[in-house]
């Protein structure tokens, strides 16, 4: 009885490590390369991949337009996600809508993963094939150029008009930007995960009526203070009312 109940012992500890294993060969970005979703495939677009991101016991991605995030589960090599949130931004060409559509379909039916050089995530009559992404290393928030490519309500993304939109912080606590039609100036300091713009002036003439909505919601944003977050070779900044704005590295 001992040896039986000693040798259950040794399996139970064996695959607790082979699942904290597993769940470290898990984490990490992947990119989708194949995928069928009952029996319907998946397009793959170069120009708006899929991909898929595990920290911890988050995921998230770009789901060949919108961003999503939320929670996963693993138990061994059984995976299931909790509710999954989306942005809602419209994307062309029109395949890139029918991809995010297949593959936002495809996290609800899969429910194992394996990695053997890929990862690939298998439900009924459902299958998910990506390959490693390289860690892009984080940017520094100072002396580096950010060129504004959404616009964040909430939940919602929206698209950039404009003049090409930038930001810049540089390391004597001065900024510049340009919010699609206006130069932006002024002063900032970080405080923790938050950064304080002072002095923050406009310049130039009335915008177009076109543009006018983007630069009211570029200016709003960066006055006060503002949530920041740098992600790899993206920036978020968002207003304690919601809003937000979105910036990628310039390279």
């Amino acid at each position: 009885m001992r040896r039986a109940t000693l040798l259950i012992a040794i399996a139970a500890i064996s695959t607790s490590c082979l699942g904290s294993d597993f769940a470290d060969s898990v984490e990490g970005s992947w990119q989708l390369t194949s995928g069928t979703v009952e029996g319907q495939d998946i397009p793959i677009l170069e120009t708006h991949p899929v991909t898929i991101t595990f920290d911890g016991d988050q995921v998230g991605g770009t789901a060949a337009c919108n961003g999503y995030g939320g929670s996963y589960q693993l138990s061994g090599t059984k995976i299931s996600f909790g509710d999954l949130a989306m942005t809602e931004m419209a994307c062309l060409p029109q395949e890139a809508m029918v991809a995010e559509s297949l593959y936002a379909q495809a996290l609800t039916l899969v429910n194992t993963a394996s990695v053997d050089g890929q990862l690939i995530l298998e439900g009924p009559d459902t299958r998910l094939v990506f390959e490693a992404l390289e860690p892009v290393p984080d940017a520094e928030l100072t002396n580096t150029v950010w060129v504004l490519d959404g616009l964040i309500d909430g939940e919602a993304v929206s698209s950039v008009s404009g003049d090409r939109a930038t930001l810049e912080f540089f390391s004597d606590g001065s900024m510049l930007g340009v919010s699609g039609c206006r130069l932006l100036s002024g002063h900032y300091r970080v405080s923790g995960a938050d950064l304080v713009i002072t002095d923050l002036e406009a310049q130039g003439p009335d915008c177009d009526p076109d543009l006018a909505g983007q630069d009211n919601h570029v200016v709003s944003v960066l006055e006060g203070t503002i949530r920041v977050g740098i992600e790899g070779n993206r920036l978020t900044l968002t207003a304690s009312g919601g809003e937000g704005l979105s910036y990628v590295a310039e390279e």
